[in-house]
């Protein structure tokens, strides 16, 4: 499974990329490659597996029963239950099935549409200023280096990149009277939106994991569509049709019946002869078999991902739950030991990190372990702390913090001498 996932991810141009969670690669890759390997089987006995059998009348030749189960093979067949009369040619309301000559196409659309979401996330995080696949790869090549040297230097390159995405986002400066309450209030409506108050990774991460969601919900109920029957709750009539005494298998709502009639119009001495046959499809025991797993397997990755979605959402809702994790990992490092230090690592979530810094600093976590998500995140302070630390009054820290007020250069230089020049908060 591994060989056939790396050369799944490599075809993809994924191969080596960790830069989302395991819920976004158990869609975007695991399911895929579960997917190809479905449509590879089915594509497979379609070419050496008997595809029909029909039942012929005793008068037809072998001319006559090849052309038979040729026709009823591309020409849609109907599902009857065996107490139902055989309907006339004109009558309506037939369960028509549309599907079995297309279920590898229709599989390796669904594949396609499950990378889709990856696809977005992949090509448009670098549009924040940041390649985010080149920060994770560094990330992880980080937590795979045992020499202290190494670590070292990939450390300062890992941390350099990430300061440099940080300094291309400039603080607004303060405004008084009602400009000030106008930027206040349209400051906490888009708290999260846009790259220049530091949420554009986070927003297009949860964007990417909603698409995720709406995939999952939107290929039940085309399937719908395609399969011309109820394939939403299909898992839940299997389990209730296991269960029951009756054959399931032949009752009136069954998806993937193994017993179809087929009419076929028979031109015979100028006058047109018209039959009804009764096929067998082995194909669907196969197709039966995949979409009961696939129907459970979207089940498990849509719980997975409403999950995953609403984790992200509430840790970017909360400004709370971004400084708690930033701490836990400085306090790993011996890195935050006096009230001082506390106190600068507000100012250091709120006006340097922010949501995206923040969310990078999640990704390596997730992606790595702890050691290698604490190393990163005490090289970004102890950074941090030497470009500014001269700069911040610590009296005019809390008091912005008190009022709950962005913490700018500008504020600073108002305490400053009148000789120092104007600068961005971040370099």
């Amino acid at each position: 499974m591994d060989e056939i996932l790396d050369a799944t991810n490599g075809f993809l141009g994924l191969k080596g990329k960790k830069d989302d969670d395991f819920i976004d690669r158990l869609s975007s890759r695991y399911t895929v490659v579960l997917i190809l390997v479905f449509s590879a089987i089915v594509t497979f006995y379609q070419f050496g597996g008997t595809l029909i059998t029909c039942w012929c009348p005793v008068h037809f030749t072998d001319s006559h029963i090849k052309f038979t189960t040729s026709h009823c093979w591309v020409k849609n067949t109907y599902y009857l239950p065996y107490e139902d009369e055989i309907p006339r040619e004109d009558e309506e309301g037939r369960q028509m099935i549309p599907y079995y000559q297309w279920i590898p196409f229709i599989l390796l659309f669904q594949a396609l549409f499950f990378y889709l979401p990856s696809l977005v996330w992949h090509s448009l995080n670098q549009k924040g200023g940041i390649d985010s696949d080149n920060i994770l790869s560094t990330a992880n090549t980080l937590h795979k280096t045992d020499q202290e040297e190494n670590r070292e230097n990939m450390l300062r390159l890992l941390t350099g990149q990430i300061h440099r995405f940080l300094g291309t986002r400039k603080t607004g400066q303060h405004s008084s009277g009602a400009a000030k309450g106008i930027k206040v209030l349209l400051s906490s409506i888009c708290s999260m939106c846009g790259r220049r108050v530091g949420s554009y990774l986070v927003l297009l991460y949860l964007a990417s994991k909603l698409l995720y969601i709406f995939n999952i919900i939107m290929q039940l109920f085309m399937l719908d569509k395609l399969l011309g029957s109820t394939f939403h709750d299909y898992g839940i009539n299997v389990i209730r049709g296991t269960w029951s005494d009756d054959d399931w298998h032949s009752s009136p709502g069954v998806v993937f019946p193994r017993v179809a009639m087929c009419d076929l119009n028979v031109r015979r001495l100028g006058n047109v002869h018209r039959y009804t046959v009764q096929c067998a499809l082995p194909l669907n025991m196969f197709n039966e078999k995949i979409y009961v797993f696939l129907w459970f397997w979207f089940m498990f990755v849509l719980v997975l991902s409403l999950l995953g979605f609403f984790t992200w959402l509430i840790r970017s809702l909360f400004p709370g739950d971004r400084l708690l994790f930033i701490q836990n990992h400085l306090r790993m490092m011996d890195k935050m030991q006096t009230a001082e230090e506390k106190d600068l690592s507000r100012i250091f979530v709120h006006e340097y990190l922010r949501q995206d810094g923040c969310f990078i600093l999640r990704l390596i976590s997730h992606n790595t372990n702890n050691i290698t998500t604490s190393d990163v995140t005490c090289g970004l302070w102890e950074n941090w702390l030497a470009r500014y630390r001269h700069k911040l009054p610590l009296d005019k820290e809390k008091k912005a913090l008190e009022e709950d007020e962005p913490f700018t250069k500008g504020d600073m230089n108002a305490n400053a001498s009148s000789g120092e020049e104007n600068e961005d908060y971040v370099d």
